[in-house]
């Protein structure tokens, strides 16, 4: 291959005489192909040993991973991190409002997850929904949108930064806890199908407590529903570290009767790996299966908490510099020549001009009008009236 890309240079550099301007294009040409040339396909990686709960064995300790899923996986992950960052500037400039928690730090969790799973499973979640929300489909510029209320945002603007959807997402839940039955409500309707679908419910270590998971645990092993029951462990529930608020902090053990397994959530691959195993657990039949992701917030649990006055800004660091997700899979990448530096870099750039793109069109957007405040609370219903702030305020409601 490099013998023939050095004869292709010679020959084009030699017709350049010809064309005057040709060399430094076909150059270009030639160094790009030859770049592309060198990298390998594909690369194996060891993954830190999952904590397993009744189960004999477990996920693979050793993940293959392509040059292409690399990049897709790289690309996903800044993607994330810029867009939660773009949201936190626009929170600071008060042109977001209201009530926002960003996902800056756990973005392996929602990449390796969404790696591992199809497009026609099912996913819920708490109000840390922004990563989810764009892996599902949605773009980043329909994300921004809603986040400002504006008329093009996911959920018209009027659902704001806790409540976005997509095709089989179902949120963005503000009550804590509260998604967690209801995922179980849509796995039982996956058995029930037979579709071979699965429902995928994540919860965090503040919800970890609430007496309804076990409910929905109960209910869910008795039934053998298809569920993964996920917790995003990020070792605080708001202001509060696990250790005060959990007797135990094993929060895969939690469903007793249900397997589980422990992850480490800042590495993609090791998230995709376990997720893969747990979707084959509950497509076989098995009942669900509970996951625990350990993971790390950069932000604090909302954009009103500053996340210093319960851990230390060296604690923060250090997570940055040892646990990274991003600068994890960038070194995977560029050690074992699945891409270079330069070429990340690129996507870097292309990545910035999007969410400026996505933020221009989020800032400037009109916001929905008053009419159609009662539209779309029901799907395929007629249009029927709404009750405005008076009993004299009347909004039609369209589906």
């Amino acid at each position: 291959m490099r013998k023939m890309l050095a004869a292709l240079s010679r020959l084009l550099q030699g017709s350049a005489a010809h064309k005057p301007g040709a060399v430094s294009e076909a150059a270009r040409v030639v160094v790009a192909s030859r770049n592309y040339a060198d990298f390998a396909n594909e690369a194996s990686f060891e993954v830190k040993k999952h904590d397993l709960h009744r189960l004999e064995e477990g996920p693979p300790t050793t993940a293959v991973m392509t040059r292409e899923e690399g990049l897709q996986y790289y690309r996903t992950m800044q993607t994330i991190r810029r867009m939660e960052l773009k949201a936190d500037q626009l929170y600071k400039q008060k042109i977001i409002r209201g009530f926002c928690h960003l996902y800056d730090g756990q973005e392996a969790c929602c990449a390796g997850l969404e790696a591992a799973i199809n497009k026609t499973d099912h996913l819920i979640t708490a109000y840390r929904c922004h990563a989810f929300t764009l892996t599902r489909g949605v773009s980043v510029r329909e994300i921004l949108a809603e986040l400002t209320g504006r008329k093009g945002g996911c959920a018209k603007g009027k659902g704001g930064s806790m409540h976005m959807y997509a095709k089989n997402f179902y949120g963005g839940n503000g009550i804590v806890g509260a998604q967690v039955p209801l995922g179980a409500g849509v796995a039982l309707a996956c058995k029930y199908l037979g579709n071979d679908e699965i429902c995928v419910t994540l919860y965090g270590d503040g919800a970890a407590n609430q007496g309804q998971i076990f409910e929905t645990f109960n209910m869910a092993a008795l039934w053998k529903l298809p569920c993964i029951f996920i917790c995003e462990n990020n070792r605080y529930g708001m202001g509060t570290s696990v250790e005060r608020a959990a007797a135990s902090t094993d929060y895969y053990k939690r469903g007793d009767f249900i397997p589980g397994l422990r992850v480490d959530g800042m590495d993609v691959l090791a998230v995709r790996e376990a997720s893969k195993f747990a979707a084959d657990h509950c497509r076989s039949g098995k009942g669900p299966i509970v996951m625990e992701l350990q993971t790390y917030r950069y932000h604090g649990h909302s954009m009103s908490d500053p996340g210093i006055s319960y851990r230390t800004r060296e604690e923060i660091q250090e997570v940055r510099s040892k646990s990274d997700p991003i600068t994890l899979l960038k070194d995977r990448m560029v050690n074992n020549n699945l891409a270079n530096v330069e070429e990340l870099k690129e996507i870097d750039v292309e990545i910035r001009k999007l969410i400026e793109d996505a933020s221009q069109f989020a800032t400037t957007d009109p916001e929905p009008p008053l009419e159609e405040l009662g539209n779309y609370i029901y799907r395929r219903d007629p249009p029927f009236e709404v009750r405005g702030p008076n009993q004299w305020t009347r909004y039609k409601s369209v589906g």
